[in-house]
C-alpha cells in the first residue's frame, strides 16, 4: 500500500505528540505529590451548632483557622445525639479516619477523650473545660480551661450597679461544679459592689438536656422577673434563649454568656442584653490549632482568664451606651483581679468565705 507524503507527515506529527504526552505523563508521575493536609476535627457538646453560645464559639475558632490555614488543613465538625450518648463514638470515628487533632467541646467529654486518646496515641486532642489529672507536655491531650468565675464577677458587678430593684437573678443549665463556678463569681461580683443586693438562683436540671431547654429557661426567668429581679445572668447554653425571650416579655434586662450574644440574638432581644460574659472558646480552639500546625502543640493544661483576655465582658454598638457609666468601675475591678488584689471564689464554699470579707 502506498502512503502519500502528506499522510506520512501527519503520522509523524501524531507520533511526536504521543511521545510528548507520554513524556509529560512520566514527568508528572515522577513529581512528588503536594503535602497532605492536616485533618482537624471537632465534636460539639449537647445543643450543637446554633446554640448562640459555647458550641458556636468553638466553631468560630475552627472557622478562623480554616480561613488562615485553609491550604494546610482539612476540617470536619460533628454533633452528638440530643443526649450526647455517642460522644465517644464520634471521637473514635474521627481518630479512626486519620484525623490529626480532635477537639471535644465540653467537660462531658472528659472520660471519652481519656479513653480514645489512649487508644490512638499518635492523635492529638483538645479538651475544652475537662480536666484529666497527671498530664504532661508530652501527653497527647491538652486541657483547655477557663477562669469563668473572673468574667462572671465582672458581669455580676455590672448587674448590681445597674439594678434599680436591688434584686438580680442567675439561671444555670446543668447543676454541676462548673456552672456553680459561674454562679459563685456572679454573686461575688454583685455583692462586692452592692453588699445588700439580693441574688436569685435557679438551675434548669441535672442532666445535659438542661443546656438545650429554652422553654425551661423562659419559665425560670419569668419567675425571677416576677420576684422583682430586673437583670438575669444565664450560664445555660441554648436554654438561655428562653431567658432572652422572658426579658423581652417582661421588659427587663439579661446578661449573655460565652459569646457576645447581643450580636446573634433576634433583633427585638438585642436591646434587652446589658452585656455578655465572654468565654473565648474560639481563642482556645484557634490557638491550639495554630500551635499544632507550627509543631508547637503541648499536652497538659492551658488556662484562659482575665489576664490573657480568655474571659471578659462584651461591649458593642448595642450596649455601649448602657454600660458607659459603669465601665470605669468594671475596668478597675478587672485590674484588681489581674493583680491578685481580689481573689474571686470558684465554689459555694469559697463564696461563703469571700462574702464574710465584704464590709456591710
Amino acid at each position: 500500500m502506498q502512503i502519500r507524503r502528506g499522510s506520512r507527515a501527519a503520522l509523524a506529527m501524531i507520533a511526536v505528540v504521543a511521545l510528548v504526552i507520554v513524556g509529560c505523563a512520566r514527568q508528572q508521575a515522577q513529581q512528588p505529590a503536594g503535602p497532605e493536609k492536616l485533618k482537624i476535627g471537632i465534636v460539639y457538646d449537647v445543643g450543637g451548632r446554633g446554640d448562640l453560645s459555647f458550641n458556636d464559639m468553638a466553631y468560630a475558632g475552627l472557622q478562623r483557622a480554616q480561613q488562615e490555614f485553609g491550604d494546610r488543613i482539612e476540617t470536619r465538625d460533628l454533633e452528638p445525639t440530643a443526649g450526647g450518648e455517642n460522644r465517644e463514638e464520634l471521637l473514635r470515628l474521627l481518630a479512626g479516619e486519620g484525623f490529626d487533632l480532635i477537639f471535644g467541646i465540653g467537660f462531658l467529654f472528659t472520660d471519652s477523650v481519656q479513653r480514645v486518646a489512649k487508644e490512638f496515641p499518635n492523635v492529638k486532642f483538645g479538651l475544652v473545660d475537662g480536666f484529666i489529672p497527671d498530664l504532661t507536655e508530652d501527653s497527647n491531650v491538652a486541657c483547655l480551661l477557663f477562669n469563668e468565675h473572673e468574667g462572671s464577677f465582672l458581669v455580676g458587678a455590672a448587674a448590681a450597679l445597674k439594678s434599680t430593684t436591688n434584686v438580680i437573678g442567675f439561671v444555670g443549665g446543668m447543676k454541676i461544679p462548673l456552672i456553680e463556678k459561674f454562679e459563685a463569681g456572679f454573686i461575688a461580683g454583685a455583692r462586692y459592689v452592692k453588699p445588700n443586693i439580693r441574688v436569685l438562683s435557679d438551675y434548669a436540671g441535672t442532666t445535659g438536656e438542661a443546656f438545650r431547654d429554652p422553654v425551661k429557661g423562659k419559665e425560670l426567668a419569668l419567675a425571677q422577673y416576677d420576684r422583682r429581679a430586673d437583670i438575669i445572668y444565664h450560664a445555660s447554653g441554648g436554654t438561655g434563649i428562653g431567658v432572652f425571650e422572658a426579658a423581652v416579655t417582661r421588659d427587663r434586662l439579661a446578661i449573655g454568656v460565652d459569646a457576645d450574644q447581643s450580636l446573634t440574638v433576634k433583633e427585638d432581644q438585642r436591646g434587652r442584653i446589658l452585656t455578655s460574659m465572654l468565654k473565648r472558646v474560639d481563642v482556645a480552639v484557634y490557638e491550639t490549632i495554630k500551635a499544632f500546625i507550627e509543631n508547637q502543640y503541648k499536652g497538659g493544661y492551658r488556662t484562659f482568664g482575665l489576664a490573657n483576655d480568655g474571659v471578659g465582658y462584651a461591649e458593642n454598638d448595642y450596649n455601649r451606651d448602657m454600660i458607659a457609666d459603669i465601665k470605669p468601675r468594671l475596668e478597675e475591678l478587672k485590674q484588681k483581679i489581674v493583680a491578685g488584689e481580689i481573689k474571686v471564689p470558684q465554689s459555694r464554699a469559697e463564696l461563703e468565705t469571700f462574702l464574710k470579707t465584704i464590709p456591710k
